[in-house]
Order: structure tokens, then sequence, then C-alpha cells
């Protein structure tokens, strides 16, 4: 859905709306940037190359921490490309606080990253393959229930960035979840939390995984696996043009991005307490499905 109406009149109302069209899996797409993005930045990003040597595949901002990862230049393009994201983490995070309002001041932010590399036939593992449709999940940073939101930006000056998108969450989690193994991850979730317990209280770093989390890391695996979902008719081939921005909740919307090079992306874990649908978010849903609370 194309917001060409964002303003500085945007209203209480008109934010709960586009909130609730998220969480139900819709796609809000944007012209251009909402936000402060300034030309001289993306040019500055677009000009390291995958073959740069100082450039390691990604790089990622960690706001909490003010922390760059993925760059090792010289002090000084170092420090320009630590303002760069830092700027760009800023001016997401004002925009989502305004455009998306019910969640100011309670979401949690994520990193911000960029991601040089051309998408189409990249040599991954397979289950690290962004070509195979899937829903997101954390390996380190478990939700517990709270659902990611991500700002994409299409940074090429020249080329579309390519997605593929499936069956919404709750028509995904009807058809397949059970298969995908729910009713076990369940089950064993008081066992789970004892060990965890047990290996924190003796100073192993252990992930605080609820069974929730370990459903969903199952989960974006398994319909990587699953050739008759990979397969279906039903999905939607997505154009994003250059400079275009947009929002989805990733652990809602199965995607898979086929092609494009140089996008720029902010993550956020948006609390149960802060969604207005909760009854729509995977959480809900497959604790209706599992007839149980999974965190």
């Amino acid at each position: 859905m194309e917001i060409r109406d964002y303003d500085a009149n945007w209203s209480a109302a008109r934010a709960h709306d586009a909130c609730a069209k998220l969480e139900a899996g819709q796609i809000l797409f944007f012209e251009r940037p909402p936000f402060d993005l300034e030309t001289s930045d993306l040019n500055a990003l677009v000009a390291l190359r995958p073959s740069d040597s100082r450039l390691h595949k990604n790089i990622s901002y960690r706001p909490s921490q003010d922390l760059l990862r993925g760059f090792s230049g010289s002090a000084d393009e170092t420090q320009q490309v630590h303002d760069i994201m830092r700027r760009y983490y800023r001016g997401v995070v004002n925009f989502v606080s305004r455009f998306l309002a019910p969640y100011a001041d309670k979401f949690q932010i994520d990193y911000a990253s960029f991601r040089p590399l051309e998408e189409e036939g990249r040599d991954l593992p397979f289950h690290k393959r962004n070509d195979l449709l899937h829903v997101d999940a954390f390996p380190s940073r478990p939700t517990r229930g709270g659902r990611i939101l991500r700002v994409f930006t299409n940074a090429n000056p020249t080329q579309t960035r390519v997605w593929r998108v499936g069956p919404r969450f709750p028509e995904l989690a009807r058809n397949y979840a059970t298969s995908a193994g729910l009713p076990k991850f369940a089950n064993t979730g008081h066992t789970r939390r004892s060990a965890l317990h047990t290996l924190h209280s003796i100073g192993v770093p252990v992930p605080d995984r609820s069974a929730y989390d370990e459903f969903m890391l199952r989960f974006h695996d398994w319909l990587k696996e699953n050739a008759e979902f990979q397969a279906d008719n039903r999905a939607e081939r997505l154009d994003f043009p250059p400079f275009s921005t947009w929002l989805v909740f990733t652990d809602g919307v199965p995607h898979a991005a086929l092609s494009g090079q140089f996008a720029l992306e902010q993550t956020f874990i948006i609390p149960p307490n802060a969604l207005v649908s909760p009854q729509v978010s995977p959480i809900r849903v497959l604790e209706s499905l599992a007839a149980r609370k999974l965190a």
C-alpha cells in the first residue's frame, strides 16, 4: 500500500490505522524516504563496492552501543561511515515515532544495516539464503513475542530491488505450523526454561529463548526447506524502485529478496503491549493453535 499523504499533519487516527495495516500483513510503501536522508550519505555508501577490502559483507550499526561493525577503513573513513549510519538510524527512529505513534516510547531499537551485495546469485548456506521465502527470527536476540518491524530503503540509484512475498502469517501457521513441529515446541517449553535457568546459574551465556522463539527459528528454516511452500504460485512479486522506502513486519510476511544491490535497513522490536491488533500477531496465532502460552 503506497502512502502519499504523510506530512506534518499526520494524525493519531492515521497512525493507529497504519499500525493496524502493518500488523495485518500489509507492506507500507513510500516513493521516496519519508525521513531525512542526505544524497551525499547515500553516494558515500554506494561508493563502497563489495570488492573493497574495508567492507565485510554487511555494515551494521548498533545504536545501544553506538557501535559500527563490518567496516575497517582508516580512522577518518570509519568515522564517516559511523556518522552516516548514526544519522540514518536517528532519522528512521524519529519518523517511526511519529508515523507509528502507538509504538513510540515502547519499541526496542535494534540494529541498522547497509547491505552492499547483489542479492541475485549469492553463494550462501541454504538456511541463510535470502531468495527463499521465510519469516524472520533472530537466533541471538529473542523477542519473546515481540514483533519484528523493519524499515528498508533501496539505496541503489538505478536498480530496482525485487522481492517475493507469500501468504500472511495466520494462513501460513494454519497450513504449516503443526507440520513444522509446533506441538513439540509448545509441550517442551517448561523443560527448556528449567534447562536455561540451570545454564544461566552456572554462568553459561545461552540466549533466553521462549518456546515461541525456538519455534520461530525452526519455522524460518522449515519454510526454506519446504519445496511445496516455495513453489506456491500465490506468492507475489514486488518491485521497489531506486530510493523507495517500505515498512513491513518480517515475522508475519513471508518474503524473499530475489535481486537488488545497496539497501539500508533499520529494525525495531515492537513489544506485545504496544500492538494495536495483538490477536493477529504470530505469537497469539501460534498460542491459539497450540492451546497454550508460548512465552
